[in-house]
């Protein structure tokens, strides 16, 4: 029996069937063309046939309507007709009449790309992979740049979809290849493109950019997403690659930006390693950079206002009262702001993020807060003359105990901060606030500073005057040191 069985093995492995399709043959002692085949025909009335034109009318008025949809509309216009276990007969002549009688769908063509040829690049938000650093959240986005034959691609974390990031983004791609490739593409941002109705095709910084590197623009058509097609993809693999190395690392928090950047950067490394050999290809035929890399920042000339505060971008800043009256230069980058006064950088802060947002440091005011304390109640800006929330308790506590008076007293610990630590006055009202007894007073704050700067400070050591004596009694008892 056993060798029956394998020969009837053999010979379906033969016949290219499974064994168990020939054994139902044997038992049934028929060849296939001599089986009556299956029935293929409805078996069954179509329970939607009186009402088909009906639902084809409505298909054709609005191709995108859903078989369910349709099917709640029957069952409401027809009630008690339809029961619900015949939604899926409805779905399928629904899915039917779209291959048969539906619109065309869109036709996708694979294109052939040349080594070196272009690049596309796009920002992508990154919200979804929910990073934060030192469980702040910390909403970014990523500057995308793909080279369309290799794949090989660049990210840079940026803020927002400015001109500045453009600019990092880029020049730190091609920095980084050490290649220019001959053609660049982008969607149509309104930092690359003029979307307005002037003859112009990219915006003017942005032209400059291409026309500094060597390189030819190209834009896709309005609505036209799929045309920056590669990057589009890239975006979807990156961030799946991003969250399955977040799954291993077990945190999505980070000590830092830089930590971030640099966990970023490391993927990235790993994921170009393969695509080195179509790099190879790509750099053999790419265009030399230039001598140097392109200044990528906006410059803005202002005038400081007699709140000591500049506009710039849509946001407030403020800088030192010294600068009120005179015309400055704004230097907006991805994410910093410097300002020079007479070819000489005076000030530099963080960029800010977004529109109609202000940043006032105290330092740059304090001297005239200290003079005009009344100012400090009605200040448009008072929030931000809170460095940290112990001195917002302290501000509270003082106006609590001291009503309008109290506002003079905080602004004496707020000048203790500018000129002598932030990070002491803080760790001053730390113990007052926990110690509790009486309030917060700018005497107090300063006796703290006093006292911990004689505890931290160096003690003079004596070092006791050597008797000579001692060699002399030394050698003359004869001894021979060794």
């Amino acid at each position: 029996m056993g060798k029956v069985e394998t020969n009837l093995e053999t010979a379906a492995a033969k016949a290219g069937m499974d064994a168990k399709t020939a054994r139902k043959y044997r038992r049934l002692g028929r060849v296939p063309s001599e089986l009556t085949p299956e029935k293929r025909w409805r078996t069954r009335e179509d329970p939607f046939q009186e009402v088909w034109e009906e639902v084809r009318s409505l298909l054709e008025v609005n191709p995108g309507l859903e078989g369910k949809t349709i099917f709640e509309y029957l069952q409401r216009r027809y009630s008690g007709r339809f029961a619900e276990g015949q939604l899926r007969t409805l779905q399928r002549r629904v899915k039917v009449w779209r291959a048969t009688e539906g619109p065309v769908k869109e036709v996708f063509f694979a294109q052939r790309h040349e080594p070196g040829r272009l690049s596309a690049s796009d920002f992508t938000h990154m919200s979804e992979l929910g990073i934060t650093i030192q469980g702040q959240s910390f909403p970014h986005l990523i500057y995308h740049l793909v080279l369309t034959y290799s794949n090989w691609e660049s990210a840079t974390v940026c803020f927002s979809e400015s001109f500045e990031s453009l600019c990092e983004g880029f020049q730190n791609a091609v920095w980084e290849l050490g290649k220019v490739p001959q053609r660049h593409r982008t969607d149509r941002l309104s930092t690359a493109v003029n979307n307005m109705s002037t003859p112009a095709e990219f915006t003017e910084r942005y032209a400059g950019l291409l026309r500094y590197y060597g390189v030819e623009g190209e834009k896709i058509q309005a609505g036209q997403g799929h045309e920056n097609g590669d990057v589009e993809q890239r975006h979807h693999r990156l961030k799946r690659a991003l969250a399955q190395e977040l799954m291993l690392r077990g945190s999505k928090d980070f000590v830092s930006v830089a930590d971030y950047q640099e966990f970023v950067a490391g993927l990235l490394a790993r994921l170009n390693a393969g695509r080195k050999a179509r790099l190879a290809e790509e750099i053999a035929v790419m265009k030399e950079l230039p001598e140097r890399r392109m200044e990528s920042c906006k410059r803005e000339r202002v005038k400081v206002d007699s709140g000591s505060l500049i506009y710039a971008d849509r946001n407030v800043y403020s800088v030192p009262s010294r600068l009120i009256g005179e015309q400055v230069e704004v230097r907006l980058y991805m994410e910093r702001v410097e300002i020079w006064y007479g070819q000489k950088k005076v000030e530099e802060m963080p960029r800010l993020r977004g529109r109609r947002r202000h940043r006032v440091d105290y330092r740059h005011i304090i001297d005239w807060l200290v003079r005009k304390p009344g100012a400090l109640e009605n200040y448009r800006y008072r929030d931000e003359l809170f460095p940290t929330s112990r001195f917002r308790m302290a501000f509270d506590e003082l106006k609590d105990k001291l009503g309008p008076r109290g506002s003079k007293e905080y602004l004496a610990i707020l000048e203790l901060a500018a000129k002598e630590s932030e990070a002491k006055v803080d760790e001053a009202l730390r113990g007052l606030l926990e110690k509790g007894e009486g309030w917060v007073r700018a005497e107090a704050v300063r006796e703290r500073l006093r006292a911990a700067e004689r505890k931290g400070s160096i003690r003079e050591v004596e070092v006791a005057s050597v008797d000579l004596r001692l060699f002399d009694e030394l050698c003359g008892s004869g001894e021979v040191l060794q």
